[in-house]
């Protein structure tokens, strides 16, 4: 056995419900992207990244490390669920209006193959599905960068209106 250690910070952001409750879904997350907003705890946590979004599209980009892996030495279920998570959510982030924010309700994942242990770059893309006024609902898949499926999925999302 090796002790390893691995260092990360994030930032914590009071307020910044106030600050994504006065920007559509879509503007939020290309200030997230952009970096004009703080990266969340959870992802410096995995190591994942938005690195694209359009209306009903959101697109996270990682590695995996040893850092993911479960006692059997394989990449855990729960970083492609977080990454699919976040994929998916976000596209139906991307749909809203002003003043609107989402949580997920359910989502069920198919992991389809062992996510590579090597540092192998992964993609979540997560694509809306229904835009509904009070239930979203979105699909994603988790690619490599030769397009092969490691993980796909579905999730429906509860709409609501933000504090102002």
């Amino acid at each position: 056995m090796r002790e390893r250690e691995r260092h990360y910070s994030w930032t914590e952001t009071p307020g910044a419900d106030a600050f994504a409750a006065a920007l559509s879904g879509l503007e939020f997350l290309e200030a997230y992207r952009d970096g004009r907003v703080p990266t969340c705890g959870m992802q410096r946590t995995l190591g994942y990244d938005l690195v694209e979004v359009g209306d009903g599209l959101a697109v996270f980009r990682g590695r995996v490390g040893a850092f993911t892996l479960n006692p059997l030495g394989t990449v855990h279920g729960g970083f492609a669920a977080s990454m699919l998570d976040s994929a998916m959510g976000c596209a139906v982030h991307s749909t809203l209006p002003r003043g609107k924010g989402y949580t997920t309700l359910e989502f069920k994942l198919n992991l389809v193959r062992p996510l590579p242990v090597e540092s192998k770059s992964l993609r979540a893309i997560g694509r809306i599905v229904h835009p509904g006024r009070r239930v979203a609902t979105a699909e994603g898949k988790i690619l490599d960068d030769d397009d092969k499926l490691y993980a796909h999925g579905t999730t429906a999302c509860l709409i609501f209106d933000l504090p102002e």
